[in-house]
């Protein structure tokens, strides 16, 4: 992948708000309803272009498509694996999703809670699309059960994602140009896997040999992979050390799934949950840096803009970054609707490059400002005017690392517009 040798590079994390057009289908779709296939099949294609045109124009480096065929940022993973099958979550139920210090957040702060559940998904949806249906329907297509042995079928469908990424791009420059892909570790607490596999492991091993193909074909066609969450999913009432062991192999099982890939075609992005809440019991950078480092990839993607991770940058202090890999902090934030200041940004990216080299640092955010079809972290027009804040903040830092003559005439027009 391309680096930031004359001026630090932006991209961002992989999901962008869908338009209105593609949420009805998706809706549509989720609630079993009936729906024009064609119709959204175009809307899909119309909207990867538009949304290419729109990162590019604003001047995202390395750009992708928004995830906007797909349902969610791994609830999508269903119809590229053969032997998944979608399950609901039943009334009253607790979600089997939520990661251990979820819950542990959820009891510190119950009051907050019993309010945000109701609101969290919906409060910034486009005000044409009614979300009555989906109150009480969490966890439709979010949750699987095994029907027989994992294989992968989702040839044809990532071959579409590529031809739709490929079109968006024509004729506009970028550095790069990524697709994100779950990862095997990233699974979600199916039901059956006794059934087809002798133990977890065997089964993640499983989906780690399926999910090759489809990284392959992401790199072999000239674009960036991103892994999304790899290995940070531990499983409830394990030691400390049995929680470092987990993610151990879960570096070992993606590193599996990357056998063969270059290192160089691919990037991950490590997460500590993307909602507006008090992250409380998000897992420490120091906690999982030197096994987040294991990774057969180049480039770390990690949050540095939330309040509970921007200090974190201080660990590159005594944390060498390996030769010929690059970090992709997080510099903006999707859970807040405040936008973030140029000049902070530019501050952000100094900080770091002063630890770990200007040449090693992609400007990137914290997470996905619309993880799933029908989730949305912040107002439309704020995910844009965040997105704009991010590149005039690297060309501000761009002119102060480099100097002013490195950067082009029209990201002087924008540290202009930024003063």
């Amino acid at each position: 992948m391309n680096r930031s040798s004359e001026r630090i590079l932006t991209t961002h994390t992989g999901s962008l708000i869908r338009p209105p057009e593609i949420i009805e289908g998706m809706k549509a779709r989720t609630l079993n309803q009936p729906y024009d296939r064609d119709a959204l099949e175009d809307a899909i294609t119309r909207g990867v272009r538009d949304v290419v045109r729109k990162q590019v124009d604003i001047g995202i480096d390395v750009p992708n498509d928004g995830e906007f065929a797909r349902r969610g940022f791994t609830t999508y993973i269903h119809e590229r694996l053969a032997g998944l099958a979608p399950r609901v979550l039943q009334p009253g139920d607790k979600n089997p999703l939520d990661q251990h210090g979820h819950q542990l957040e959820r009891l510190a702060f119950p009051e907050f809670y019993e309010r945000h559940d109701k609101v969290y998904r919906f409060m910034w949806m486009h005000p044409s699309v009614s979300m009555d249906e989906m109150q009480n329907v969490r966890g439709k297509s979010e949750l699987f059960r095994l029907t027989g042995p994992i294989q992968y079928q989702g040839g044809a469908l990532v071959e579409q994602d590529m031809q739709r990424l490929r079109a968006g791009l024509e004729g506009r420059p970028v550095a790069d140009a990524f697709i994100t892909a779950v990862t095997p570790t990233t699974e979600r607490k199916d039901d059956g896997i006794l059934d087809f596999y002798p133990n977890r492991q065997a089964y993640l091993y499983a989906l780690a040999d399926a999910l090759h193909e489809e990284y392959a074909a992401i790199t072999n066609a000239g674009f960036i992979l991103q892994l999304d969450r790899p290995a940070q999913n531990p499983v409830l009432n394990l030691s400390a050390d049995e929680v470092q062991r987990e993610m151990e192999l879960g570096i070992e099982i993606v590193n599996h799934a990357l056998r063969g890939i270059p290192p160089e075609r691919v990037r991950s992005h490590w997460c500590g949950g993307s909602g507006n809440r008090p992250h409380t019991q998000d897992i420490p950078l120091r906690a999982v840096v030197a096994t987040m480092l294991k990774m057969n990839v180049q480039a770390y993607g990690f949050e540095a803009a939330n309040p509970r991770h921007e200090h974190e940058v201080e660990i590159w202090e005594d944390v060498k970054l390996p030769d010929g890999k690059i970090i992709v902090p997080g510099l903006i934030s999707q859970s807040t609707n405040v936008v973030e200041h140029p000049e902070l940004v530019a501050w952000r990216i100094r900080n770091f490059a002063r630890l770990v080299g200007k040449e090693n640092i992609i400007a990137g955010v914290d997470c996905g400002f619309s993880q799933d079809w029908d989730l949305i972290r912040v107002h439309e027009s704020i995910q844009w005017a965040k997105l704009q804040a991010l590149v005039e903040g690297a060309a501000l830092a761009s002119a102060q690392l480099w100097g002013r003559g490195s950067v082009t005439a029209e990201r002087e027009h924008r540290l202009e517009v930024a003063r």
